[in-house]
């Protein structure tokens, strides 16, 4: 690491630190000491490249770096300012791109300049994701012969109702093609959809004398996996009995379903006729390409997601790039109608404003939305708040009226009695009812100081365990059956001896005692990141005091969805509010091409 940073500091004479990590600078070093190169500017294309890597992208964008690398690398104009020279041009001559198993790979644009610039496993994801793509979309088309009755007998009331017609549509583009897309905002009927798509595929399948049409469930997280087989329960009881008994619930995270390990290099291969991945936003480039090469190509492949929500957590931005692009622009079927809340309502207009990115909308709508803590103001779906300091003397109420149902309910179990399924299901759902979601996870604005706040405000015991302490899992447990993001409360179990009682998704309640729980934390508070997926009556939207990179347009329209019928804005510092609207996450990549 001390050799790219003298090696740099000698060529350019730098004048302070750069943001980047020891990885980047330990890649660049590694790659000079198996092949040195003369040009100090291919150290910085192999650090900046591993940097991009850190940061989401799937490349280092070469024509990007040349015209707005202060906005590509989300550095200041003064850190900008030290990179060396025509950087970009140094691509085209970098030693570590040359050969089949090179460490990199530079893709020249049509012009033979610019282009982008990859870590070969990157790009192994993205050429891997391009090829079988290409691959199923040359895949010969069985469109059912009786598809247009099917679809009559599926969405009776499309030709009076828009949004029914644009369901009807997708699921009739799904029977055309062995890839499709359906994208659309919170409650725009994504997961009702596909249940009527796989009962138009179970119903052509069954006409054909075939009764074991093979279906795979997916999702990202474990919270997601839940919330799919909840919904396709529910949406499963409009079905004739035949159907219902042919389309399963059971949904498996990907990890699950592909088997995926530290020790395994070639995925699984799956026996399936359909797959369906719900929160495919959040689903990273080398997962969709791993799905992908073990998924059989006669297999039809449905997408669900937002594709204005948050990115995944790993590199890629594979749902919004396919969606936006001309590769499945075909096969992509955009649902709008939201039953989650209405297009008019406080909270459907500043969704529209933050994910068009109309900065003065926002300042008019915040202008317009009354404060949470003014008297008489229940009429009103968005409220604002604006306190300088998280002061416990004034969020106490606040977060008591947050959670005024769930702390009714606590309060009213006899002391030590023990609770039964029907009593901790009671109390998980009147706890979720309200969530505080925080944009950032660090810092005096963050999940941890807020859970202290909460837990103060609402006099609760200072102690680890305590009856009513929400916590949510934080790493994948199978032994247990909890996945990443499962949710429970800490309440006196069956036997009178304290348990965290975590709702069981074919109904009922898994109670686990504490000391199995080794990767648990409190959850008053959750960042945005972690509720993707989810959904609340009334959610508190907590902002920092101070703009972070962190911060975008896609962040805040991610949060504030969250709520079906209630949202609070907690700004501290209005600007950082809309310097973050105004800041929109473009992801490096080749998918949208």
């Amino acid at each position: 690491m001390k050799q790219l940073r003298t090696v740099l500091t000698s060529a350019w004479s730098l004048t302070s630190e750069l943001p980047l990590s020891d990885l980047d600078m330990a890649l660049a070093n590694f790659m000079h000491a198996q092949q040195p190169s003369p040009d100090a500017r291919h150290l910085w294309l192999a650090a900046l490249t591993s940097h991009q890597w850190g940061h989401g992208h799937a490349c280092l964008d070469l024509e990007r770096l040349r015209n707005d690398a202060t906005q590509l690398l989300g550095w200041s104009p003064q850190e900008t300012a030290q990179l060396p020279p025509d950087l970009a041009d140094a691509a085209s001559t970098l030693p570590w791109t040359q050969g089949d198993h090179s460490p990199m790979v530079w893709q020249a644009s049509p012009d033979g300049a610019g282009g982008r610039l990859y870590l070969r496993r990157a790009w192994v994801a993205e050429h891997t994701i391009r090829q079988q793509i290409a691959l199923r979309l040359a895949q010969p088309s069985a469109e059912p012969a009786d598809l247009q009755t099917q679809l009559d007998a599926l969405f009776p009331d499309s030709a009076n109702a828009a949004h029914a017609d644009m369901q009807r549509q997708a699921c009739a583009l799904a029977a055309r093609h062995p890839i499709t897309l359906i994208t659309g905002g919170p409650g725009t009927g994504k997961t009702t959809t596909v249940v009527r798509l796989l009962a138009l595929l179970v119903g052509a399948a069954q006409a054909q004398g075939r009764d074991n049409l093979r279906i795979h469930l997916a999702a990202p997280t474990g919270k997601a996996a839940a919330r799919l087989s909840e919904s396709i329960s529910k949406a499963l009881r409009q079905l004739p009995s035949h159907l219902q008994s042919a389309i399963p619930t059971h949904t498996q995270t990907l990890h699950r379903l592909l088997q995926v390990n530290a020790y395994q290099e070639a995925p699984t291969q799956l026996v399936a006729d359909v797959m369906v991945v719900d929160e495919a936003s959040m689903v990273d480039l080398e997962m969709m390409a791993r799905l992908l090469r073990a998924l059989p190509l006669h297999a039809r492949l449905i997408l669900l997601g937002d594709k204005d929500q948050l990115a995944s957590v790993e590199a890629g931005a594979v749902m919004s790039q396919l969606c936006t692009g001309p590769l499945l622009r075909e096969q992509t079927v955009t649902l709008q109608h939201s039953h989650r809340f209405k297009q008019d309502s406080g909270i459907g207009q500043w969704a529209a404003a933050v994910n068009a990115g109309k900065v003065h909308d926002i300042q008019s709508l915040w202008q317009a939305a009354p404060g949470w803590l003014e008297p008489g103001q229940t009429s009103h779906d968005v409220t604002r708040l604006q306190l300088k300091h998280s002061n416990n003397q004034v969020l106490g109420p606040a977060f008591r009226e947050g959670w005024r149902n769930w702390l009714a309910l606590l309060r009213a179990h006899p002391q030590g009695q023990a609770c039964d399924d029907a009593q901790a299901l009671a109390l998980l759902k009147a706890f979720a009812q309200f969530c505080v979601l925080c944009a950032v996870r660090e810092g005096p604005w963050g999940v941890g100081p807020f859970n202290q706040h909460i837990e103060r405000a609402l006099s609760l015991p200072q102690q680890t365990w305590y009856i009513g302490r929400p916590v949510m899992v934080t790493r994948n447990n199978p032994h247990l059956e909890l996945m990443n993001g499962d949710l429970g409360l800490c309440l006196p179990g069956p036997d009178h001896v304290l348990r965290v009682a975590f709702a069981h998704p074919q109904g009922g309640v898994r109670w686990v005692a504490p000391s199995r729980l080794d990767a648990v934390e409190t959850a008053f508070a959750m960042t945005v990141h972690k509720s993707q997926g989810s959904e609340f009556e009334h959610v508190l939207l907590v902002l920092p005091a101070k703009d972070v990179t962190v911060l975008s347009r896609e962040l805040i329209y991610t949060g504030l969805t969250r709520a079906s019928h209630k949202l609070t804005l907690w700004a501290p510092d209005t600007q950082v509010l809309w310097d973050a609207c105004a800041r929109r996450v473009l992801r490096s990549g080749g998918l949208g091409d």
